[in-house]
């Protein structure tokens, strides 16, 4: 009775594990977004996308100087602190983010000059990740708007 008990309960706790994982299908905008932007490490289906050639998505995002800035809220556990240089420091959990633009790792500082209307898309991927130090709370990816990119918005 013992075993049925225990394979039952280990039978639950998986089936509610797989049913929470979010898979990136073929047809979604996520997976077209993954295959367009993404290479290596970062071609991982995992992660929060934000598309900002959406129009929608583009017009919220317009309003701010720093993208941090307008992430911080639209992540869960995502945390951005500025310093008193008025750098923006983000935290996912209270561990440090390690930020990517266009698969280079940067400063934090380097997100002050940074455009918003130059950024074609972000992925946001929580947990530890094996592409660089500093990113043991995760890796924001942001990737910059291509010259083809451009010719399709027309």
């Amino acid at each position: 009775m013992k075993k049925l008990i225990i394979f039952t309960m280990i039978l639950t706790l998986a089936v509610s594990a797989f049913s929470q994982t979010k898979i990136n299908h073929p047809g979604t905008k996520e997976h077209q977004l993954n295959e367009q932007y993404c290479s290596g490490l970062f071609n991982t289906p995992d992660g929060i996308y934000f598309d900002l050639l959406d129009d929608i998505t583009a017009s919220s995002a317009r309003g701010y100087v720093n993208i941090l800035d307008w992430l911080n809220g639209r992540v869960a556990g995502l945390q951005v602190y500025t310093t008193r240089s008025n750098t923006r420091l983000p935290y996912i959990r209270n561990s440090r983010v390690a930020i990517y633009v266009d698969e280079v790792q940067v400063s934090p500082d380097f997100m002050s000059s940074l455009s918003v209307n130059d950024i074609a898309m972000i992925k946001v991927i929580k947990g530890a990740f094996a592409g660089g130090f500093n990113s043991g709370g995760g890796v924001i990816a942001i990737y910059t708007i291509r010259g083809d990119d451009d010719e399709e918005g027309e």
